[in-house]
């Protein structure tokens, strides 16, 4: 696949493959011999995964230390792991801390909602 069809299929920028590409979170995608990369199934399950760890906010840094590790074969598996578990627990963190802040926000809204129905009520009643 072309760096177009890749960014299209993952709703990334071209640019932003190739940031992921140049700081290490993608390992080099193979290039034809016109020198226009060409996307392997494997790139592009990369591709998929660091969109899917970005998403969800996971730092840069672990996924870079994460790809090199990956890259240094098997007798890495342990350190992968590790760096996913701590990952993990940052993330539990944060969707706790998330999940805090939307129920503040219906607390919220549910005044809201009170104040708008007692202003009705109140303008009913001078009907």
């Amino acid at each position: 696949m072309t760096i177009a069809e890749v960014s299209k299929k993952y709703g990334l920028s071209a640019d932003t493959l190739r940031y992921y590409e140049r700081i290490g979170l993608i390992p080099s995608v193979r290039r034809k011999e016109n020198g226009i990369r060409d996307y392997s199934g494997t790139d592009c399950g990369w591709v998929e995964f660091i969109k899917c760890m970005r998403g969800a906010g996971i730092q840069v840094e672990a996924l870079i230390e994460y790809v090199a590790l990956f890259q240094q074969g098997d007798d890495t598996q342990a350190a992968r792991k590790q760096i996913l578990l701590e990952q993990r627990e940052q993330l539990a963190a944060r969707m706790e801390e998330m999940q805090q802040t939307l129920k503040r926000l219906d607390k919220k809204i549910a005044h809201y909602d009170e104040c708008l129905r007692f202003a009705e009520d109140t303008l009913r009643k001078k009907d």
